[in-house]
């Protein structure tokens, strides 16, 4: 999940930008300030403390540090944050994608529109592993670092602000949504089954439609599907699996 900031010398148009920002369920934290200044104190003070700062939404007509000259400092961080200009000037466009922007919003801002700048952000800080690559999921647990490879898991499911994902070597909790992981790992086979469940294709061995109710086992478990899904799972299942024959 991303940790951002906002930043906006207009009070309403910064409170907008926070409450549109918290509500999709890929941004964990969302920090604000009102001028360059004091976002550029703020980076600093996150950053050389070890905060993790994944993306600033900036504004750039500002008084003082306007948006432009902030993005020229944040270039020079050791490990800069990625860049989505937010502003009413479609003028700087140019300026702002010559310092690597990840994107450029007009004002006034539509969610649906901020929808696809978080996921450029997310995109362009935390790609997606190469084709035949195993992506890993590092989980925290009393001190140890244990990392969890993609094709070990059987199923993920969604607990609150975390994800616990089901393996043969048991279950492992790790804090980011169960939305963000699907786009994470829909192109490796894994099939949204429930709001709260996704499976991973590789790992199911049985489908099973019964008086109404599709089931599907995949390891040790037998997992029910929701009706609004069961078409979709069963033509994914049969796709990859088609796919997987010699």
């Amino acid at each position: 999940m991303l940790r951002v900031l906002a930043v906006d010398d207009e009070v309403p148009a910064l409170e907008e930008l926070a409450y549109l920002l918290r509500q999709d369920d890929r941004i964990e934290h969302v920090t604000t300030a009102a001028d360059g200044v004091t976002a550029l104190q703020d980076m600093v003070q996150m950053i050389g403390g070890g905060e993790r700062l994944d993306g600033v939404f900036l504004d750039i007509r500002m008084p003082g540090l306007d948006g432009l000259d902030l993005a020229r400092l944040v270039g020079g961080f050791p490990s800069p944050p990625r860049l989505v200009f937010v502003t009413a000037h479609e003028e700087c466009a140019v300026q702002a994608f010559e310092l690597e922007a990840v994107d450029y919003l007009l004002k006034p801002v539509r969610a649906e529109r901020l929808s696809e700048a978080v996921r450029r952000l997310e995109a362009a800080t935390c790609p997606a592993p190469e084709p035949g690559q195993d992506d890993v999921i590092p989980v925290e647990l009393g001190g140890r670092t244990r990392f969890v490879p993609q094709q070990a898991v059987w199923f993920a499911e969604a607990k609150g602000d975390y994800v616990r994902l089901h393996t043969v070597d048991g279950s492992y909790l790790v804090r980011m949504s169960l939305a963000a992981l699907e786009r994470r790992w829909s192109d490796a086979g894994f099939i949204r089954i429930h709001r709260s469940t996704l499976v991973s294709g590789r790992h199911v061995s049985e489908l099973r439609f019964e008086g109404g109710r599709v089931t599907l086992t995949v390891g040790t478990e037998t997992l029910q599907v929701s009706r609004r899904h069961s078409r979709q799972v069963r033509d994914q299942l049969v796709r990859h699996h088609r796919g997987s024959l010699p």
